[in-house]
């Protein structure tokens, strides 16, 4: 329904956002891709999807995100991982936005992050471009129309990729913006077309809320078998979380992000936002067949002559995305709810291809890696990262991590202790070398290690003991090749695996060194130790 500027789009800190263009609020998704070929923002592909290019930023900028610094956020924000921004430059940013949008047709979208209604966040987004408000769509969760008739917003979210910030007027570090006021509930964002903001935004917000209720926000995907065992996958970007989530045995929860509280586990999220490079039907048949219909929408695929993507085109970028509601999965959860899940897996992307498959880990060897959040940043994740490089990312998402990392730690390890979780370590980076001289993991094998592991039957194996970093790694599971179970097996050069892995163990200990005098002595005995395997 299209509207003009006579009525407030948004009410925000005691100013009204009114626009002389036209408003176009909850549109469906015919109607968003008709707005969205006519004012020349995206194509529509052979099989149906919308596609759109975000030119300059293909992935998140997190140098540009901000924090306003009030009385509220002041000791509760941890600001050693979050940039700040004082009230007074938001306050004139945000008097900026709302004179740059009131001269633009808008796009409103009344979503919903959260699917457990005690612990959920109404969200009103505004948009620029039609293509945002279907992704944003895709992405939360969409109430029904008698919902929408009584929708109050608690978060407002206004995206104006037009909009450039000036560093000395606003106090930006560039024209690209994304603040966060967690007092006032606002998120603007400026000077970048990558979606992914705004959905990362929504997160923040809940991260930053929930724990104060008890309810532990995750970086993770989540699935659950009919007998109701789910398990959840914390990870960044390109470890797995979707890939290995989308299981056809097994309902899908969500693959991003969801809350642990006292009913279990929810999703945040109403849809998928999954990487595409180098997606087949082979490998990963049930997200490429939401790569082949109407509703999905593709950020920076490349298209052939015939308009079919090139999925193994990364000459954009190699941050090549699809973004699709949850119900475009065959067997994704309608309620986006589960019990208290029976294992927990940590993905990571190795790529110093030190680390085994998979690994059992104690209470503390898991806030221990949980705290770390090891991993390979992807190539195109985040603008300037052109390879994959080594990280650490506490908690698997320091970036979208407003509160200190203790609060999340403490909280998971009380969670895991109550309900007596299974907790795993997987590695889906690189083996027989490091980025560069070995190959990634093979997905076949991947899924079957951790068939065993959600199914039980891992639990009957034989464990070694690894010598590098303590945990209990399988021997011999059926299915797997038994060499890849020992890294330093696949390598050609065992010297150079334990040169390797000796400088792996060391950058773990100095990055935990700011975690020590926030844990016990148990989690300070979960550190890796080298002791060289013998030839």
């Amino acid at each position: 329904m299209a509207s003009n500027g006579h009525k407030p789009v948004a009410r925000l800190a005691g100013k009204d956002l009114v626009t002389s263009g036209e408003v176009r609020a909850n549109l469906a998704a015919a109607e968003l891709y008709e707005q969205a070929i006519r004012r020349g923002e995206a194509k529509i592909t052979a099989e149906g999807a919308l596609v759109a290019y975000t030119g300059q930023h293909t992935g998140r900028s997190p140098k540009d995100k901000f924090v306003v610094r009030d009385a509220t956020t002041e000791n509760t924000v941890w600001w050693d991982n979050n940039a700040a921004i004082s009230s007074e430059h938001f306050d004139i940013l945000l008097e900026d936005f709302l004179a740059q949008a009131g001269s633009l047709d808008l796009f409103v979208q009344d979503l919903v992050g959260g699917a457990d209604p005690a612990n959920s966040l109404p969200v009103r987004v505004v948009t620029e471009y039609a293509w945002h408000s279907l992704f944003i769509r895709n992405l939360l969760i969409r109430p029904d129309r008698a919902s929408l008739a009584a929708f109050e917003p608690k978060m407002t979210i206004i995206d104006l990729p037009s909009f450039k910030a000036d560093p000395a007027r606003h106090g930006t570090r560039t024209q690209t913006i994304i603040a966060v006021d967690l007092t006032r509930m606002i998120v603007l964002i400026g000077g970048t077309s990558y979606a992914g903001e705004m959905k990362k935004s929504v997160f923040t917000a809940l991260n930053f809320l929930l724990p104060k209720a008890g309810v532990m926000p995750m970086h993770c995907s989540a699935n659950t078998d009919d007998a109701g065992s789910s398990a959840v996958f914390f990870g960044l970007s390109g470890t797995g979380k979707t890939t290995l989530s989308a299981d056809p045995s097994r309902t899908l929860i969500g693959d991003d992000e969801h809350g642990w509280g006292p009913e279990g586990i929810f999703n945040f999220e109403g849809g998928c936002y999954a990487k595409t490079i180098r997606l087949s039907a082979e490998a990963e048949p049930e997200i490429f067949a939401t790569t082949q219909r109407f509703g999905t929408v593709l950020e920076n695929v490349v298209l052939d002559a015939n308009r079919t993507p090139d999925f193994n085109d990364g000459s954009l970028t190699e941050n090549t995305r699809c973004a699709y509601p949850l119900d475009f999965i065959p067997n994704a959860s309608a309620t986006g709810r589960a019990p208290h899940p029976k294992n927990i897996v940590m993905l990571t992307a190795d790529a110093f291809g030190v680390l085994p498959p998979i690994a059992k880990l104690t209470p503390a060897q898991a806030m221990y890696h949980f705290l770390s959040g090891y991993t390979a940043k992807v190539a195109g994740t985040e603008k300037g990262v052109t390879e994959p490089e080594a990280t650490f990312s506490t908690c698997f998402g320091a970036p979208f991590m407003p509160r200190h990392p203790s609060e999340y730690g403490n909280l998971l390890r009380e969670l895991i202790a109550e309900h007596g979780v299974d907790c795993w370590l997987v590695n889906t980076g690189w083996t027989g070398g490091a980025y560069g001289v070995g190959h990634r993991m093979p997905i076949k094998a991947t899924r079957a290690l951790l068939s065993a592991a959600l199914d039980g039957s891992l639990k009957g194996v034989e464990f070694r003991t690894d010598s590098n970093f303590g945990f209990d790694v399988p021997v011999a599971v059926p299915g797997v090749d038994s060499k890849i179970l020992d890294p330093r097996s696949t390598w050609a050069d065992t010297n150079a695996y334990d040169r390797q892995a000796q400088k792996l163990v060391d950058m773990f200990v100095t990055n935990f060194a700011k975690f020590e005098d926030h844990v016990d002595d148990g989690v300070r005995g979960a550190a890796p130790g080298l002791k060289v395997a013998a030839e």
